[in-house]
């Protein structure tokens, strides 16, 4: 299980910590990257005392080279350095590599990064300091892409969620750990700078999580967290993905679906969506309504910033209040 690799969350206490802070760093294969990232580390103007805890996941290139360059390098300006990893023919994968660099590590409060990123020199300190503010939270950040134009819209989406939506919307290659926090408890705090650089490349990590996968999971926390509090809600969206929404849905929740919505006339002309798949009998008919005729709590399906703002107008129309009222599944 992994966490976000923007954040910074408290551990608690085993005895006398080594160190205020420890940076996690899974690495598998990252030679062209490390160079840039252990710099970043170097770098940090934290004043507290911090570890950087390395766990090499059956790297092939030349990283191990690259760490005990930079371990010199760090340790002497008294960053302490726990080198872990070993050397099977395939790799475990990134959340176990993070396990294990946790499992050697001392610190107070865990800083995870990835060994294709860069800290800002600020990031350490500003979350840490968030973190001592708000105990039992994960501290995320602002981000910047390389290259600046990749995954445009996503970048300004992970910047823009609200205090609301860091609940209900996580980074998908983090979900399960970050569900898990959400389950005990925890809650999840951003600082608004920018201080990390993510960079996107074919060989990232997060490419690797099947849509299938993220989408199955997404969906259940939706019936775990949201939907058991309430008795009928409308699916905001008629097409594509409002449908596919109904149909992944348990069959209790699927009968909780009063309307599907929409502001796209041809949609609203059709009158109502059949499943044709469903086993009950008669098939399941959804009326489909034109957005001001439905009656919230709604579940959006609507892609954020593709709409010019319209979408986000209609919203505001209707005066709803995130959480009680609708819940982003976009």
């Amino acid at each position: 299980m992994q966490a976000p690799r923007d954040s910074v969350t408290a551990v608690p206490p085993l005895g006398s910590p080594r160190a205020q802070v420890s940076i996690i760093l899974p690495v598998h294969n990252a030679e062209c990257w490390l160079d840039d990232c252990l710099r970043s580390v170097l770098h940090q103007d934290f004043e507290g005392t911090m570890e950087l805890s390395v766990f090499n996941d059956a790297s092939k290139d030349k990283s191990m080279t690259v760490i005990e360059k930079w371990k010199v390098k760090l340790e002497d300006s008294g960053i302490l350095v726990v080198i872990g990893g070993h050397d099977s023919p395939s790799p475990r994968g990134v959340g176990y590599s993070k396990n294990q660099a946790i499992a050697q590590s001392s610190g107070a409060y865990l800083c995870f990064l990835d060994a294709d990123d860069v800290m800002m020199p600020q990031r350490v300190r500003l979350q840490q300091e968030a973190a001592a503010q708000h105990p039992r939270s994960i501290i995320g950040c602002q981000v910047r892409r390389d290259p600046p134009d990749s995954t445009e819209r996503y970048t300004h989406w992970i910047n823009q969620l609200s205090a609301d939506q860091l609940l209900t919307q996580g980074v998908p290659e983090d979900l399960l750990f970050f569900q898990e926090h959400l389950r005990r408890g925890g809650r999840v705090v951003r600082v608004e700078r920018r201080l990390l650089l993510y960079r996107y490349h074919p060989g990232a990590a997060s490419l690797s999580v099947l849509e299938g996968t993220i989408w199955t999971l997404r969906v259940r926390f939706l019936e775990e967290r949201v939907l058991p509090h309430w008795a009928a809600f409308t699916i905001w969206n008629a097409g594509k993905q409002g449908r596919r929404l109904y149909r992944s849905l348990e069959a209790a929740n699927r009968q909780k679906v009063v309307a599907f919505c929409d502001v796209d006339e041809r949609k609203i002309k059709k009158g109502f969506y059949c499943y044709e798949d469903a086993q009950e009998r008669p098939k399941p008919r959804v009326p489909i309504l034109h957005f001001r005729a439905a009656q919230p709590p709604f579940i959006i399906c609507v892609k954020l910033d593709l709409t010019g703002g319209a979408f986000e107008d209609n919203l505001r129309s209707l005066h709803l209040q995130e959480g009680r009222d609708f819940f982003h599944f976009s």
